[in-house]
């Protein structure tokens, strides 16, 4: 991404809010890319339910368009690259302001 010369965060801490209750650094996202990406990288051997909801949770906290799971333990690269939208290509109000 350096190389890309793409601005990114990484090991982003996330705060949930939901009503009156704020938890602050309620999840860590491995990479906010362009203000638009939600990047998690994976190591196993198959992306199980839990890590396409932390994903949406992600987009639904940060408003995020685009998400991209990439699983590097995956048999063939590209069987490990997975893409979830949110609200393509505007997202959707954060639930809380970075």
């Amino acid at each position: 991404m350096r190389k890309s010369k793409l601005a990114f965060r990484s090991n982003v801490s996330l705060t949930l809010c939901y009503e009156t209750i704020v938890v602050p650094e309620a999840y860590i996202a491995d990479y906010l890319i362009e203000g638009c990406i939600v990047g998690e990288l994976k190591a196993i051997a198959q992306l199980a339910p839990i890590h396409f909801r932390q994903m949406d949770t992600y987009l639904t906290i940060t408003g995020y368009p685009l998400g991209l799971l990439l699983n590097f333990g995956a048999l063939r690269f590209f069987d490990g690259v997975v893409r979830r939208v949110n609200n393509f290509p505007h997202g959707t109000p954060p639930y809380r302001q970075e």
